[in-house]
């Protein structure tokens, strides 16, 4: 059971790292923010630039969280709420093989993390070696109803909030030069 529960948690945690990346950074060929962000406006969700930093934020925190098992219920909300959000807003009306765009690799990534927050992240962990792990089915269901919740309380957040002001171009003035000296004349 350590070597599985140790792969599957450095797997899992690692996919959401790297999905998390690409929003983040553009790394790995994603998008970075500002494509990311466009996306997300394109679909409905504004702003658009602050949605992706909320996904990759909880995507490469969650997976981090979950890779090295530590507070591996809450690594699991994070990163299921965003498996969530991205079944309701792309892939559910696709049907559910990924090959048509739909929610399968989704629906895989959510059971792991689900089971990891159930099962525990394992012997090799940072939680086990702190002595703070938490997991069983009501840890479990906790993380799942979070990630449930959780867009749901972000939308209304950001509803809230005001949209930031587009930033105005900023012209930079030329330093003033001094006038030249005027040439010496030898009398």
């Amino acid at each position: 059971m350590k070597l599985g529960i140790t792969t599957l948690r450095v797997a899992v945690g690692g996919t959401f790292i790297a999905h998390g990346v690409q929003k983040l950074f553009g790394w790995f060929g994603g998008p970075g923010l500002e494509g990311m962000g466009q996306g997300l406006e394109q679909m409905g969700l504004k702003p658009g630039k602050r949605h992706a930093l909320i996904a990759g934020a909880a995507e490469t925190g969650g997976g981090a969280l979950l890779a090295t098992g530590f507070l591996t219920p809450l690594g699991a909300a994070a990163v299921m709420s965003v498996m969530h959000q991205a079944v309701r807003m792309v892939h559910w009306d696709k049907g559910f093989f990924s090959a048509d765009g739909g929610y399968e690799f989704n629906l895989a990534l959510s059971a792991a993390a689900l089971a990891l927050a159930d099962t525990g992240p394992g012997p090799w962990s940072v939680d086990r070696a702190l002595g703070t792990e938490k997991s069983g089915p009501l840890w479990a269901l906790a993380a799942l109803g979070a990630a449930f919740a959780g867009p749901r309380l972000l939308a209304q957040v950001a509803a809230a909030a005001p949209e930031p002001e587009p930033q105005q171009e900023r012209f930079v003035r030329e330093p003033e030069t001094a006038p030249a000296p005027a040439p010496a004349t030898s009398a």
